[in-house]
C-alpha cells in the first residue's frame, strides 16, 4: 500500500496539455490584440475562455490530491472553455470570408504536425509575429483540437485512477486500518 495517502499532485507545468494551452493562450492574446477592435467584447471573451482552459487544468490537477470529482469537473470546465474559444475562431473566419483548413489541405497537415512538435509558448509568440489573422486562427484551432483530445485522456486517467484508488475517504480509511492493524495498542 501507498504510504501516503494523500499523494502530492499539482506538478500541472510538467503536462503538455498544461503547455499546449498555455500556447493556445499565447496565441489568443496576441490574435485578439492584433485583429479585433478595441471595446470588441470578443477580445476579452476569447482571452478568458483560452484562460479558463489552462487556469482550469491547472486548478484540476492540484485539486487531484483530494478531490477526483473535482478535478474530472475541472478538466470538463476546461474542454467545454476551449469549445467556446473554438467557435469563435471559427465564426472569425466564417464572418470575414477567411478559409478554416479542412483536414487534407496540406496547410493544416503541416500545422498539425507542427503543433504537435511544439509545446513552448515562445515558440509561437516569435513564429506568429507575421502571419495573417486567417493562419494564426488555423493554427489556434489545430492547437485547441489537440489540447481536447489530452484533456479527453486526461479525464479517462482520473476516471481510471478513480475506479482503482477510490475518493480521498476511501483512501484515508485503508490507510487508518492498515496503521491500526500495524500498530496496535
Amino acid at each position: 500500500m501507498q504510504s501516503s495517502f494523500l499523494p502530492q499532485r499539482g506538478h500541472y507545468k510538467s503536462l503538455i496539455v498544461y503547455q499546449k494551452a498555455e500556447c493556445i493562450y499565447d496565441v489568443t492574446y496576441m490574435f485578439a490584440h492584433r485583429f479585433l477592435s478595441k471595446g470588441d467584447r470578443t477580445v476579452d471573451q476569447m482571452i478568458q475562455a483560452a484562460r479558463s482552459g489552462k487556469q482550469n487544468i491547472a486548478e484540476g490537477c492540484a485539486a487531484s490530491s483530494t478531490s477526483r470529482e473535482t478535478e474530472i469537473k475541472l478538466y470538463n470546465v476546461a474542454k467545454a472553455s476551449l469549445q467556446e474559444l473554438l467557435a469563435d475562431y471559427e465564426d472569425f473566419l466564417r464572418v470575414r470570408g477567411l478559409c478554416q483548413w479542412e483536414l487534407s489541405d496540406p496547410r493544416s497537415i503541416r500545422t498539425r504536425k507542427g503543433c504537435s512538435e511544439h509545446c513552448d509558448s515562445a515558440f509561437y509568440r516569435n513564429s506568429l509575429q507575421n502571419s495573417s489573422e486567417e493562419t494564426i486562427a488555423n493554427i489556434a484551432i489545430t492547437l485547441i483540437h489537440q489540447v481536447d483530445i489530452l484533456l479527453h485522456r486526461l479525464i479517462e486517467r482520473a476516471k481510471k485512477n478513480f475506479l482503482e484508488e477510490g475518493g480521498i475517504r476511501e483512501q484515508m480509511t485503508r490507510h487508518r486500518l492498515e496503521y491500526r492493524k500495524n500498530n496496535p495498542k
